[in-house]
């Protein structure tokens, strides 16, 4: 840890550099690091996910972490870090990522969701892009209102960059125009206002239901539904989607499967499927394909909910989880088969 700046009442900001020196792996940005906190009253460790809220750079890493009232994770941070300590940080990871393209960009966020979208800010400003930018953020007041003055100084660095910002709850002594533009929530008429361009990219996060407001909005503006991307930080809107509860479709065999490819049979589901790794980024993308149901949150080799029985054969991982699973299990979530597999499912 080189480094802690308060960003706002309620942001901290956290500087890691690697301790020997190495580079550390270039992220893209938009992606997360996962940190696994050793509380040192015991009990099992603690793992969260936060962005990459800093320019793209082999030498450091920067996140930025609210404090919830009764966040065991940001208490931590707050209570018990201080600089010169060594964390547990994953490589970075996610598929919230910055397109390439000439269309325009929309960065939209909602309190800290602004982090991940602030990397894409430095993103575009660092390699002077000349597209379309538009920075839409809401925030509750200036005390609350973390990179305000970094913001500002990225927009100037792009020849069509602005910025919108809405404040909930402006104090007294706060200055529309200067601190903010417009009193009230984020909604179709702001967008309207502003000039949200239909063909734009959108990148949006922020609390859940800001997002799905977000989203029926846009989807109103018109812009359509590829563009718009969306980061979840708890990776799921179920932890069991094809498990309990929905409505679930029956597994089903491939219709067009060649025989090419390692071949991946679900022992339980009756299903075997040969890869195609032109079309699936990991083994549950072969069994969503054909709704072999899995146990699942993060996506990413973090959480261990799609942890399953390796009957036989042998898998890569990418991306590399944090901790490998139990000898004689795979992580259905990031791998991949390196030969012919058969999984407890």
């Amino acid at each position: 840890m080189t480094a802690i700046d308060h960003e706002s009442a309620d942001v901290l900001s956290l500087t890691m550099q690697s301790p020997d020196g190495h580079d550390l792996q270039k992220a893209l940005p938009g992606q997360y690091v996962v940190l696994r906190l050793q509380r040192p009253a015991g009990g099992p460790a603690l793992f969260r996910s936060y962005s990459l809220s800093g320019p793209l750079s082999t030498e450091r890493y920067r996140i930025s972490v609210k404090i919830e009232p009764n966040g065991a994770a940001g208490t931590y941070l707050k209570e018990q870090v201080r600089v010169g300590d060594a964390l547990d940080v994953s490589s970075p990871r996610g598929t919230f990522i910055l397109q390439t393209g000439e269309r325009p960009v929309v960065l939209l966020s909602a309190g800290i969701g602004a982090t991940p979208v602030l990397a894409m800010l430095y993103a575009l400003a660092t390699s002077r892009s000349t597209q379309q930018v538009l920075w839409l953020h809401a925030a509750r007041d200036r005390e609350h209102h973390p990179f305000a003055a970094e913001v500002r100084r990225l927009i100037l660095a792009l020849l069509h960059g602005r910025s919108y910002v809405c404040y909930s709850r402006p104090g007294s002594g706060h200055r529309v125009g200067e601190d903010f533009d417009a009193e009230g929530p984020v909604s179709r008429s702001v967008f309207d206002e502003v000039g949200v361009p239909r063909e734009a990219d959108v990148y949006l996060c922020g609390p859940t239901r800001f997002m799905a407001d977000m989203k029926d909005a846009l989807a109103t503006l018109g812009v359509p539904p590829e563009r718009i991307h969306l980061e979840i930080f708890n990776g799921s809107e179920s932890l069991t989607p094809g498990v309990v509860g929905g409505v679930t479709r029956a597994s089903h065999l491939p219709k067009d499967d060649s025989n090419t490819g390692p071949l991946v049979s679900f022992a339980r589901s009756g299903i075997a499927a040969h890869w195609k790794a032109a079309s699936y980024q990991s083994i549950l993308e072969l069994a969503e394909a054909y709704d072999v149901p899995v146990r699942w949150s993060c996506r990413t080799g973090v959480c261990h909910n799609c942890e399953s029985g390796l009957v036989s054969g042998a898998v890569v991982y990418g991306p590399e989880p944090l901790e490998r699973p139990a000898d004689g299990n795979l992580l259905v979530c990031c791998s991949q088969p390196i030969r012919d597999v058969v999984i407890d499912l």
